[in-house]
């Protein structure tokens, strides 16, 4: 893991250093996160994530703006658990992370005509930095399975988004964990899932 994270950042590095041009701004949304294989009478749970992100131009923008891939980091923090509505009372389960992900992100054009609509993917890694549970007890057949959690974890994002303006764009993202996040579960693979409604907001550009 550690070679993998080493490659990831040497190559996010070199594209940075050979990218033409680049802006920055907030991120920001709401979304329902969840975890797979885990707790009967699974409701899910809202939360919302905030954080920070750039572009960097991968290809040569001839005409301003005209740019159609990018490499994008982006590092936030993440309301992510679960909720579950068991005969014996309702759990909330509160698994917040600092997460990072590095996408390419590919807008639809034609020559130098760049059109408003794009679609990103790439490796996303997370931290746990919170986690509270509230609510009874789950079943005695569970008993112990949940007393470990996971702290790195990491999968991939992949998503859509439509450019709004010049300073706005509107995404819907989905993110699928590939480390269980309860490792001593037996009875199912538990992995985080999360669909997300969000924002991009451009603060500022080299432009």
């Amino acid at each position: 893991m550690k070679k993998f994270l080493g490659l990831v950042f040497l190559w996010v590095s070199i594209a940075m250093g050979n990218a033409q041009e680049f802006k920055y701004g907030i991120s920001g949304g709401i979304h329902k996160t969840s975890i797979v294989g885990i707790h009967d009478y699974s409701e899910g749970k809202f939360g919302g994530n905030l954080g920070f992100f750039a572009n960097f131009t991968l290809v040569e923008n001839d005409v301003w703006d005209s740019a159609w891939l990018y490499l994008e980091p982006r590092i936030e923090y993440s309301m992510q658990g679960e909720n579950a509505n068991p005969p014996q009372g309702y759990q909330k389960f509160h698994n917040d992370y600092v997460a990072m992900s590095v996408n390419l992100k590919y807008f639809f054009h034609k020559g130098n005509l760049k059109r408003d609509v794009f679609i990103f993917a790439g490796p996303r890694f997370e931290y746990l930095v919170r986690e509270h549970r509230d609510g009874p007890p789950n079943y005695a057949m569970f008993e112990g399975m949940e007393d470990t959690i996971t702290k790195f974890n990491y999968g991939v994002t992949f998503g859509t988004g439509l450019k709004i303006s010049q300073q706005w764009e509107a995404t819907l993202r989905y993110d699928w964990g590939f480390k269980e996040v309860y490792p001593d579960y037996t009875h199912k693979h538990t992995f985080n899932r999360l669909l997300s409604l969000g924002f991009n907001y451009y603060i500022s550009s080299n432009w």
